[in-house]
């Protein structure tokens, strides 16, 4: 028993996810008082840490941007899936997917630009575009997780008089589990990344910082909105391989 609980101690301490975490938080809690050490590495800046705004602050909302558009992606994708697998949606399918396949074509600066005169600057037009974009690869998954259900399984929960209800939600729901959480994975993280742009249009992201160090030629912005987001990229993916280990 001593040594499981060394074992397990010592897993904690190697835990990517954790200390991956623990460094996300604490350059944005830290950097503005990273002064000295921005300075010295970019000496021609006079302001080489971003201060306009809290990161820490920017950091929780760009979460919660993510985690709200995501949560839109996947409700829509996974309901139009299970929608068109079943016998009277089948007909929809192919416009469906066209429809989704739209939505991932047309980049996200596309559809800001489209959104901003109907709705306005801020999060909304962002929260569309993020949707939008971060729809297919939910409704792919779903799609992709129900067909590799294979028909022996299908035609024996039949035989066992499952209804066409309980067969869905007792069989092909959690055998379709691991492929429909992997789309989830793809479509939140791309969200992660895209997210960043919606500051182009007034909304508060990580992505201010690279909208500011762009538009102002500072390398250093640029670098620490940039760290940010893909720590929150590799937090991210690393708690969907935390999940889908669990599951398995």
């Amino acid at each position: 028993m001593p040594k499981q609980g060394h074992f397990k101690q010592r897993r904690w301490w190697a835990d990517r996810l954790v200390w991956t975490a623990v460094l996300l938080l604490a350059l944005a809690y830290g950097l503005p008082y990273s002064q000295p050490l921005f300075a010295a590495i970019f000496p021609t800046l006079p302001r080489p840490v971003y201060l306009q705004e809290p990161l820490a602050e920017l950091l929780w909302l760009h979460i919660a941007l993510v985690l709200l558009s995501s949560t839109l992606s996947v409700i829509v994708g996974t309901a139009a899936g299970l929608a068109t697998t079943r016998e009277a949606g089948r007909a929809f399918r192919p416009l469906m997917e066209t429809l989704a396949a739209m939505g991932q074509t047309f980049p996200p600066v596309a559809v800001l630009a489209v959104a901003v005169p109907v709705v306005g600057f801020g999060e909304l037009p962002a929260l569309i575009a993020l949707a939008l974009f971060g729809l297919l690869p939910v409704l792919q998954a779903t799609l992709a997780g129900l067909e590799s259900v294979p028909r022996p399984v299908l035609e024996s929960a039949r035989a066992m008089g499952l209804s066409p209800w309980h067969t869905l939600t007792q069989v092909q729901i959690p055998l379709a589990f691991p492929l429909w959480l992997a789309g989830v994975r793809t479509s939140v993280i791309i969200n992660i990344g895209t997210a960043a742009i919606a500051s182009t249009v007034g909304a508060k992201t990580l992505g201010s910082p690279i909208i500011v160090g762009l538009s102002g030629f500072n390398t250093a912005y640029v670098l620490q909105g940039a760290i940010l987001v893909a720590l929150l990229a590799i937090a991210t993916d690393l708690a969907f391989d935390r999940l889908s280990t669990h599951d398995g």
